[in-house]
């Protein structure tokens, strides 16, 4: 018995030490497999050290101070119009929490940029400025309250940097959160995007208007299953960029909608009017069955009323084809459309892009709130990277010279050792409010520094030389004209200001 357990001991040592032969064979395998890939990847590399790229992410880029100086103008204008119409602002954090998110965005949610696990918490970026205002409401129980919001957002997106599509980019939002009557907010929005886009001058543009319930509506009676209606919808907004044939084939073939149901559909995202679109829609026995179309239209055709006393109707179209895919929509959506030349079809004219887009959304910040309370919102974002593309391409062909600083005044000296000189007349007008600079250099050259002024596009030079800090005057010379003019010093700050506000 004792030799049995013996043999047994003896047995089961040998299949151990087997067991640990092949287990370290296999992790000298797996060594030799990655020395073998390491040496692959070495010969692939070259002896030399790899060479870093330096270079902006994928959809990202840096800005030089001459687009910096094009983008706060146009920031400005955009500002001053918010304000214009009594907005206040806020700002929200640049990632939200994951789940703050999702569901918002219907197809457009793969977009998304999702986050390392951070303590516990799956974070993603902002994708707009809409959902986390939302949720802001929500946070704050706030239920009224007219905002703008301008920050950066994030997209994981195939970029077209030629056409202002980026990874990265800003959103210029303006809403109007609160219960109010119908279309009065959303007509004072569609009036500044009209207001913003006739201010930047960027060229002739046009608002499409469309209403989700109406849209809603329309596909009921054409068919659409309701549990296709925002894939439907996500197919018809593509109808901007290409044609019916290619729009219709992806709802049949790829959504399986039903041909017939298409073909019914075809015959309305095809009108585009005003208000005797409206009104001729309201005579449509189909549409005259469906609640939420017939209501839809009904406040179609008080917002184009709303329109004409704003002196907006001719830059406002009511357009079937729009149907902006965010999920959170409910009413009112539109978007703001430069156009290009003329096409060949008269009286119409080439897309060059959308500028601007919104509408109303009465449901998302009761997603968001415990008890599921409803704030009505409407609001608008502008596409301000389109914008800054077209006004960089603008005034690169109009050769316009593009100020990159707001300097006033370059203090100058037309003879050596005047530093200390220079140096308080510059703080005379620093404390005086009045944006001045001079030469890093203790005795630049006169030429050297009148080049500067006029390369920088300095409007005016103040000279001081021996005669000058004798007899208490300063030299002021009009960096365009030439013109130059001795004034008391005392007077310099009163000079300056004077002539800076006639230009």
């Amino acid at each position: 018995m004792a030799e049995r357990v013996k043999i047994g001991q003896a047995v089961k040592a040998q299949a151990m030490l087997v067991r640990q032969l092949k287990e370290e064979k296999a992790d000298k395998d797996k060594i030799s497999e990655e020395v073998a890939r390491l040496l692959q990847l070495k010969a692939q590399l070259g002896d030399g050290a790899q060479k870093f790229i330096l270079k902006c992410p994928k959809g990202t880029r840096d800005f030089d101070p001459k687009q910096m100086s094009v983008r706060e103008g146009v920031f400005k204008t955009i500002i001053d119009s918010f304000k214009r119409h009594g907005a206040e602002t806020i700002d929200t954090p640049v990632f939200e929490l994951k789940e703050t998110l999702t569901g918002k965005y219907g197809e457009d949610s793969k977009l998304i940029y999702d986050l390392a696990d951070q303590g516990g918490e799956l974070l993603s970026l902002r994708y707009d400025l809409t959902v986390p205002f939302a949720r802001y409401l929500a946070m704050k129980k706030i239920s009224n309250i007219k905002r703008y919001h301008i920050a950066k957002v994030y997209r994981r997106d195939n970029p077209a940097m030629t056409r202002g599509r980026f990874r990265e980019f800003y959103q210029c939002d303006f809403d109007i959160a609160g219960a109010y009557d119908p279309m009065i907010p959303d007509v004072e929005v569609l009036k500044i995007v009209s207001e913003i886009l006739s201010n930047l001058q960027i060229g002739d543009f046009e608002i499409k208007v469309n209403h989700r319930r109406f849209l809603d509506g329309m596909m009921a009676c054409c068919g659409v299953p309701e549990d296709k209606f925002r894939a439907i919808c996500s197919s018809i907004d593509k109808l901007d960029k290409t044609f019916w044939a290619d729009v219709r084939a992806e709802m049949v073939d790829e959504k399986g909608l039903d041909p017939a149901a298409a073909d019914k559909i075809e015959k309305y995202v095809k009108l585009r009017g005003r208000t005797e679109l409206v009104e001729e829609l309201q005579k449509d026995e189909n549409l005259l069955k469906n609640t939420d179309a017939v209501e839809a239209l009904e406040e179609m055709k008080v917002l184009f009323k709303y329109c004409d006393i704003m002196n907006i109707t001719d830059k406002v179209k009511f357009d079937l084809s729009l149907a902006r895919g965010l999920d959170y929509y409910t009413g009112l959506i539109y978007e703001g459309i430069l156009k290009g030349p003329e096409a060949s079809t008269p009286g119409e004219a080439v897309s060059v892009g959308s500028v601007a887009g919104g509408g109303r959304y009465d449901g998302l910040v009761g997603m968001f709130d415990p008890k599921g309370k409803k704030v009505p919102c409407v609001g608008v974002s502008i596409g301000i990277e389109r914008i800054f593309s077209i006004m960089e391409a603008k005034l690169q062909a109009e050769n316009a010279v593009i100020r990159t600083t707001e300097t006033q005044v370059l203090v100058a000296s037309a003879q050596k050792d005047l530093l200390e000189e220079r140096m308080k007349l510059c703080n005379e007008l620093w404390t005086a409010d009045i944006k001045a600079e001079m030469s890093y250099k203790k005795n630049p050259k006169i030429l050297s520094q009148l080049q500067y002024a006029e390369d920088s596009g300095i409007p005016y030079v103040a000279i001081i030389g021996g005669d000058e800090i004798e007899k208490g005057v300063v030299k002021i010379k009009d960096t365009s004209t030439r013109e130059e003019v001795e004034i008391p010093r005392a007077e310099l700050v009163s000079e300056i200001r004077k002539r800076s506000e006639s230009k």
